[in-house]
């Protein structure tokens, strides 16, 4: 166990170096990831939500709990600053119309899944990242199709009701167990050392939910051009800052800071391929900034989750005596230090 635990610590260490061979382990040989798709694809999406679920525990619920309104507050942050900065970023860059409907797709989905792993790796609060992304998938039915008509005219019908069953199998549900076999066996040495070699099986499942996107529109991510990578990349690192700064704002702690910037950040650019694909199958430029954006913030999030435990690491090295009074985690899991 104690050498599967140094593996484990080194994949969370080098999480944006697996997730980016990965994708080009995929480039070179689709094949590798293809079956990352339909039922496979939700089950290792379950691995990573148990993964996540294990670290939290009766103090994680306490402290969400406390204050209900920074979701909402969270929530709200995001669904104006990614439909409002989409829009902006594709008249900077003169897009396309179809360009631009897919790039505003993604500014209006809610949070990726991914974004929960992220907040994970880069010492947030999970609990509140569950949240967020939680809130903001189950009002995506009503506040995705409002922007999208109202920032490029076009509507989009969406299955509320398949999405919150979707929400329901892969993140709540796996949460759920996860966090009760945390509440029930977390003084059990044996569960410690399964919780342990946790991180590491996440960031595996995250690189084969990387690869799997990549298998599909790896071809398309190499055609789309310079311009439409460049207009994500603004997209979604703009995201992440004023996402910061806005936490600070309203008083955040450090890992709700850090969470909030990963929740704006990474969109479920996933669930914009399937809208583009489903609703607009005569618009191909659409499907190809929503595919090239999941990719994008796949790798992206993971090196800002990756910045920031080694900004964490770096502060200790130089301030091994100096103890924080803010709140911060462990291993995702949030803990006041006195």
């Amino acid at each position: 166990m104690q050498f599967l635990r140094v593996i484990s610590q080194q994949l969370s260490r080098f999480t944006a170096l697996v997730i980016i061979l990965a994708a080009a382990v995929t480039f070179i040989k689709p094949a590798t990831f293809s079956w990352v798709t339909g039922d496979a694809q939700v089950i290792v999406l379950g691995v990573i939500m148990l993964a996540m679920g294990m670290t939290l525990g009766k103090e994680d619920y306490k402290v969400l709990a406390q204050r209900p309104l920074d979701i909402f507050i969270g929530s709200i942050i995001q669904y104006t600053i990614m439909p409002i900065l989409a829009i902006s970023v594709a008249r900077l860059f003169d897009l396309s119309p179809g360009l631009t409907l897919g790039l505003v797709l993604v500014g209006t989905c809610p949070g990726g899944v991914s974004s929960n792993i992220m907040s994970y790796l880069a010492k947030g609060d999970v609990a509140f990242s569950v949240g967020m992304t939680t809130v903001s998938t189950i009002i995506a039915p009503l506040v995705t199709p409002l922007w999208l008509n109202y920032l490029v005219g076009q509507s989009v019908e969406m299955d509320g009701w398949g999405m919150f069953r979707f929400m329901l199998l892969v993140t709540l549900l796996p949460v759920a167990i996860g966090s009760m076999l945390n509440i029930l066996f977390q003084n059990k040495h044996w569960f410690n050392d399964v919780r342990a070699v946790m991180p590491g099986v996440a960031v595996l499942a995250f690189a084969a939910i990387v690869g799997g996107v990549a298998a599909v529109f790896g071809d398309q991510f190499l055609q789309s051009g310079l311009v439409v990578i460049l207009a994500i990349a603004v997209h979604n690192i703009v995201g992440y800052i004023l996402g910061y700064y806005s936490g600070a704002l309203f008083g955040m702690s450090k890992p709700k800071k850090r969470t909030i910037s990963i929740e704006v950040g990474v969109q479920n650019a996933g669930l914009a391929t399937g809208l583009s694909t489903k609703f607009f199958p005569g618009n191909a430029e659409s499907a190809i900034a929503a595919a090239v954006a999941c990719i994008w913030h796949s790798v992206s999030g993971s090196i800002l989750a990756n910045i920031f435990a080694w900004w964490d690491k770096r502060q200790e090295a130089k301030n091994p005596t100096v103890i924080e009074t803010e709140e911060t985690v462990e291993l995702g899991k949030p803990i006041r230090n006195h």
